[in-house]
């Protein structure tokens, strides 16, 4: 199966758009991989989770605690 990744066009990297993720369908799942390194693999995640993922970035629940 031939995966067809795709990444924001709000992707960063000083303008070269190359510090980002990017997302594959997997059909049955969605893959999540490093733009920068996309040879090393790509984590799978189920749909609702990712769902719920991108719900908890959008309203800032996962910012990691100060030291």
């Amino acid at each position: 199966m031939t995966i067809e990744w795709r990444k924001s066009t709000r992707s960063g990297g000083g303008g070269t758009g190359g510090d980002c993720v990017e997302l594959g369908d997997l059909s049955t799942a969605v893959g999540i991989r490093d733009s920068k390194s996309p040879d090393t693999g790509y984590l799978e995640i189920g749909r609702p989770e990712l769902a719920r993922l991108v719900a908890k970035i959008k309203d800032d629940e996962l910012d990691m605690p100060s030291l």
